[in-house]
């Protein structure tokens, strides 16, 4: 039971609990005496002189009060839905009108004050949008005071092409907060005319300068390793690097690893020819009606369900492993669907993709890669997150090399617990592969000529011979290239807890780079031989001084440097998910920055 008079004008509270009866709280105790209590208390007495003057027409302010508060009131709330729009990826040019009559049945009938007239009713796509830059805003001052309070900060970068073919460059800050902790931050999304490095530079220069940002506190810049960014001569890094020289330019950890895996395949001509197929197989399967219906009958035969050939793409770094577990799991169903195509429908596509694919190479190739690639992804997970730092490169790569050189180094005799144990087991299984008679290395029929069937031994002494060894040397060759020990990202080390079991040369070493490297490093540091053999009391006094000031100023350089080592960027993966929001949004180009800002704000 309310008041309305009261809930209306909001008599002020002077003690007594917050939540008052009759006006936030409404009164469960249905009794005539109640109600005359409340009708002669000061509250409502206030809430009846303040209608009275409303009335008689007092104060025109105080009569425009209500009206006012309730207005004021709609458009906060009609901010909140638009925001939660926002945050949910939901179309707001369509769906804020109907979000917005949705509250209202509910019984939020303020709302109702955002009509003012029949045309006039904050629902047009002009407001809408005013609306969005106003909240994009709000977002974007409480980042830039957090990025101006970090003691360090560095910048990620990544340009693309948007559903509206207009190239844009995107920018994120990585800071510290006042607890230490690292935070990423959307921070601009800048139109380009074209993808020179001189064209990109200026775009970088021009979001410092406009956005406020400390150059003395930059210290990283992420990139997605194209030779655009990281050219050697004329490359961005190189450009912003020549004016902020105690940059460090880290190309992205992600795009390195999918590059080296890619790299290793096609050092082996057959585990080319063996990518190449399995991209092959998803269009089989996915451009057909028909196809996929055979593919789920075979399926539904052998008792299995959601089945689906994935695809395998360079640009999304996790679809290799998936397509390849998928493929290992099911391969049964695949060849058992490619062999009905071939055989009834007389499809010489099927024929072909059932030939290489019901091959003893073909099969071991694919255990081999269900076995390596779970590390890589692994790693991929790893270089992904988003409190992720340089050091991880430091431990997790050695590890996954450690890996596969087992891998390399079992050779005939696999680990334990892999796929390839268990490929000779597989192939005689009378209810998976063993049906299918794979006992022939490559295609049988080549050229007219029928091939001899080799013992499995000799099989898979060859296998091991040209892809294994060959596959697992390659892939371990283009990890160590493409993650070489820096030198300077090399000597943060000396700032982890691994430097307390390093010797006292080797952790001098790299305070001595990492000063170099400072802009206020230089020949400040303190020599062990200091410290005359007989000194006076004035020698003494002042080596106490130096000692002091030079103590003070390690200290100030050190905690610089671990804020730095901090912040250096180690992929660009929250750029390329940017991009992802803009091509799920689909808004116009204008509109894009302040809708990713608010998408991806936490």
């Amino acid at each position: 039971m309310f008041c309305r008079l009261c809930r209306l004008h909001k008599p002020p509270h002077t003690k007594g609990p917050r939540q008052r009866s009759f006006i936030e709280a409404g009164y469960t105790v249905y009794r005539k005496d109640v109600i005359q209590h409340h009708l002669k208390s000061k509250l409502h007495q206030y809430s009846v002189g303040k209608q009275a003057s409303l009335a008689s027409g007092l104060s025109v302010v105080q009569a425009f009060e209500p009206n006012i508060a309730m207005e004021h009131e709609a458009i906060i709330g009609g901010f909140k839905c638009l925001y939660w729009l926002m945050k949910n990826e939901i179309s707001h040019h369509n769906n804020y009108p109907k979000l917005l009559s949705l509250v209202q049945l509910l019984g939020c009938s303020y709302f109702a004050k955002l009509k003012l007239d029949q045309r006039s009713n904050y629902h047009s796509h002009r407001i809408v949008d005013e609306m969005l830059e106003i909240l994009a805003k709000i977002v974007e001052s409480s980042i830039m005071e957090k990025m101006r309070a970090s003691a360090a900060i560095s910048l990620k970068v990544d340009e693309t092409t948007d559903v509206s073919v207009i190239r844009q460059f995107d920018l994120h800050v990585r800071l510290l907060d006042k607890n230490g902790l690292v935070y990423t931050h959307f921070l601009d999304l800048v139109p380009l005319d074209n993808g020179k490095a001189d064209t990109v530079v200026a775009a970088i220069k021009h979001v410092i300068q406009e956005k406020g940002l400390p150059t003395n506190k930059l210290y990283g810049l992420g990139t997605d390793g194209a030779a655009v960014m990281t050219g050697r001569l004329n490359g961005v890094a190189k450009q912003l690097t020549d004016d902020i020289p105690w940059l460090v330019d880290v190309a992205c950890t992600a795009h390195r690893l999918a590059l080296a895996c890619k790299g290793a395949s096609e050092t082996v001509k057959y585990m080319a020819t063996f990518r190449d197929h399995l991209q092959d197989l998803h269009l089989f399967f996915r451009n057909s009606a028909n196809r996929s219906a055979a593919l789920r009958n075979a399926a539904t035969t052998l008792g299995l369900s959601d089945l689906k050939v994935k695809e395998v793409k360079d640009t999304r770094w996790l679809s290799p492993e998936m397509a390849i577990q998928n493929l290992r799991r099911n391969l049964p169903v695949v060849l058992s669907a490619l062999a009905d195509e071939a055989t009834t429908r007389k499809c010489p596509i099927a024929k072909g993709l059932y030939t290489f694919c019901a091959t003893y190479r073909f099969v071991a190739a694919l255990y081999l890669q269900a076995d390596v690639l779970p590390h890589i992804c692994l790693l991929s997970k790893v270089f992904q997150k988003a409190n992720v730092i340089f050091l991880h490169i430091k431990t997790q790569v050695p590890a996954t090399l450690a890996t596969i050189r087992s891998f390399w180094e079992t050779g005939e005799a696999p680990l334990p617990g892999t796929h390839l144990p268990r490929l000779h087991a597989d192939l005689d299984d009378p209810v998976g592969l063993g049906p299918f008679n794979i006992c022939h290395e490559e295609e049988r029929v080549r050229r007219g000529r029928y091939l001899q069937d080799p013992p499995r031994d000799v099989l898979w002494a060859r296998f091991v011979k040209e892809v294994l060894k060959s596959y697992l040397s390659g892939l371990e060759s283009n990890l160590k290239n493409r993650f070489p020990d820096f030198e300077l990202l090399g000597a943060f080390v000396v700032l982890s807890p691994r430097a307390a079991m390093a010797d006292e040369d080797t952790n001098i070493e790299n305070l001595d780079i990492l000063e170099e490297a400072h802009p206020q490093g230089g020949k400040k540091t303190l020599k062990r031989s200091g410290t005359p053999s007989n000194p006076t009391s004035q020698e003494l006094s002042r080596t106490t001084v130096k000692l002091r000031s030079c103590r003070c100023w390690q200290a100030s350089l050190l905690g610089k440097l671990s804020a730095a080592g901090l912040v250096i960027p180690v992929s660009s993966v929250s750029c390329e998910r940017d991009f992802s929001t803009m091509n799920r949004k689909q808004a116009a180009p204008v509109l894009d920055g302040p809708i990713v800002l608010l998408t991806r704000s936490s």
